[in-house]
């Protein structure tokens, strides 16, 4: 049986230390953290520029009509108590506000100090 877990979260943006609670689903599929632009834009997020853009693709191997993953939000991320400071893409989500991933227990992929497990040359991202 599929479960969705929805956890409501503090975001909190760096520049201004000024925080806004949304609701993030948890999930273990996710190959990263990604925000809905409309949030990005509605509470004045400061957004970073990519290096690269990640190419975004169906399951089909079609690119996506929404085009690239461009941007990303570094910002600390609270609940019950627990902070951890995140790079998080910014996408459109649809109705979803944030998308977080759980890490496998045991994944052997390498994460820098922000968790971002993405490396230099990775530029895909496949949307399910």
């Amino acid at each position: 049986m599929l479960r969705e877990i929805w956890l409501n979260v503090e975001v909190e943006k760096l520049n201004i230390h000024e925080g806004i609670t949304v609701k993030a689903l948890l999930d273990s599929s996710a190959i990263g953290m990604f925000m809905n632009k409309r949030i990005v834009a509605r509470h004045g997020f400061k957004l970073q520029k990519l290096k690269r853009p990640i190419i975004v693709r169906n399951m089909d191997g079609t690119n996506n009509s929404r085009g690239a993953i461009t941007y990303q939000v570094e910002v600390n991320i609270y609940h019950k108590g627990h902070v951890e400071r995140m790079r998080i893409d910014i996408c459109n989500l649809g109705k979803i506000e944030i998308i977080l991933e759980i890490p496998i227990v045991g994944s052997t992929q390498p994460r820098d100090k922000l968790g971002d497990r993405r490396s230099q040359n990775d530029k895909v991202f496949t949307l399910v």
